[in-house]
């Protein structure tokens, strides 16, 4: 890993752009794989089940990898600005390499228009983490915000669940609660330490003002999320059910980002 770490400092595009194939090459992979038959019939489903499979495949990965970072080297959660790790430096091109390839996804399958708020968040964490890997500064920043990927694998689980038509299982019902706890303890909570850092050193930080403005637009996004998740699965209805003869009473989707 010593070795690697030069080579992907010195060339850090070539490597976003290679972790970028590696996820493409993963959904190619994924594609093999039986789906529900609620999904294999709408080419809507099937695209967006497809996309998630990825989805979730990163969020095992870099979140799982993310809490192993912290707990082997702690000094990161203290200094996120200049601290940081081979293994947590390669983590951040992995992911980078990700959001690439899943805005690509995005957008040459012709879904951005009802996306946007996935590329708007993709801009801002690509922006984020381009900067860190060019810079060598907040890698360790990188390295916490991906504790929300925790809270993604339950979140994607809860959209697959749905595409799926299994909103009524034990299992959705399990997950829907899995969901609640990993928001709180792994979204949240990575969100408010990130901000509070960035405010409580902004004196020194480097580009602080940036990096402030584009936490507290994430802040917003998430609890206007976080709004959406309580109103959906513990407030009232879910629109966007199936109705008695099979069909949906919701003209574009909405339910799937609700």
């Amino acid at each position: 890993m010593e070795a690697l770490l030069p080579v992907l400092q010195n060339h850090p595009g070539t490597s976003v752009l290679l972790c970028s194939l590696m996820f493409r090459v993963v959904h190619s992979l994924l594609q093999n794989l039986p789906v529900p038959k609620a999904v294999a019939v709408d080419a809507f489903r099937s695209w967006k089940w497809r996309n998630l499979s990825v989805s979730l495949v990163h969020s095992l990965l870099t979140g799982s990898w993310a809490l192993s970072c912290v707990l082997i080297w702690p000094e990161i959660l203290h200094n996120l600005h200049s601290y940081y790790t081979p293994l947590s430096y390669l983590l951040i091109c992995v992911s980078t390499g990700y959001f690439v390839q899943d805005a690509g996804d995005i957008i040459l399958t012709g879904h951005a228009r009802g996306s946007w708020e996935f590329l708007l968040h993709h801009a801002m964490v690509l922006w984020c983490f381009l900067y860190a890997l060019y810079t060598k500064i907040y890698v360790g920043g990188a390295v916490v915000a991906l504790f929300v990927e925790v809270n993604s694998v339950t979140l994607h689980l809860r959209l697959m669940l749905k595409l799926a038509e299994a909103q009524s299982t034990s299992t959705y019902k399990v997950n829907r609660l899995l969901n609640l706890f990993t928001f709180i303890a792994f979204r949240l909570s990575a969100q408010f330490y990130l901000t509070w850092y960035i405010v409580s050193n902004y004196s020194w930080l480097d580009h602080a003002g940036f990096f402030l403005s584009a936490l507290v637009m994430m802040n917003a996004m998430i609890l206007v999320y976080f709004y959406r998740l309580l109103r959906s699965d513990f407030f009232r209805p879910r629109k966007g059910h199936v109705t008695q003869n099979g069909t949906h009473n919701d003209k574009s989707q909405r339910f799937l980002t609700d």
